[in-house]
């Protein structure tokens, strides 16, 4: 599944929040009410992540890294806009 650039990101910013709710729920310890839905979700993103993958497998790689991982891949993409607005 070939996504734009702009597409990509946009999936992946929706896929943080979505991990920080999830993290935000578990400590709140409110996930058990969610558990099954949470799962559902996480169901479909990774069967998303894989969809991607298939044609591109380093912007699969950042979706799911996003999922698992929503804090870092955050930094990471607010540390890259800021190297580009160095070099502007």
């Amino acid at each position: 599944m070939p996504l734009d650039a702009d597409v990509h990101a946009l999936i992946v910013e929706v896929v943080e929040k979505m991990a920080l709710v999830r993290r935000d729920l578990a400590k709140q310890g409110d996930l058990e009410r969610y558990a099954a839905r949470m799962a559902r979700v996480e169901q479909k993103i990774r069967a998303l992540a894989d969809a991607v993958a298939a044609t591109d497998a380093s912007r699969g790689q950042a979706i799911t890294k996003a999922w698992d991982t929503p804090a870092r891949s955050l930094a990471e993409r607010n540390a890259g806009h800021q190297r580009a607005q160095e070099k502007e």
